[in-house]
């Protein structure tokens, strides 16, 4: 499996880490108790973006610095554009100490308002 992975590129999942399909995730962020973030560049974001999300660029030299300063009581909800950038920043926190993770499947381009 460890072969299979480093060839094909997969991760393995930790099992803090859900991901959820967009119906499941629209419900779970209506809760005024989680953290919302959006791990693509800010130009990805201002040209569109889940309601009250947090903008935290996952290419930016002080990414960790910011996922540092959330708060890891809390649910954190995580996108990017396809999913594979968010499943990276997920493992991080799951990393950090973070126990409650989840991240939208197929990202931002899964999304329908």
């Amino acid at each position: 499996m460890t072969l299979f992975s480093f060839l094909f590129g997969t991760q393995v999942q930790n099992s803090n880490i859900k991901v959820l399909p967009p119906e499941a995730f629209k419900k779970q962020i209506t809760s005024n108790s989680v953290q919302l973030i959006d791990v693509r560049t800010v130009n990805e974001f201002k040209s569109g973006h889940i309601k009250d999300a947090k903008n935290i660029d996952f290419f930016s030299s002080n990414f960790n610095t910011q996922l540092e300063e959330l708060n890891k009581e809390k649910p954190i909800y995580l996108y990017c554009r396809s999913g594979n950038r968010s499943n990276k920043a997920a493992n991080q926190l799951a990393k950090m100490g973070f126990t409650e993770i989840y991240d939208l499947k197929g990202g931002f381009l899964n999304w329908k308002n």
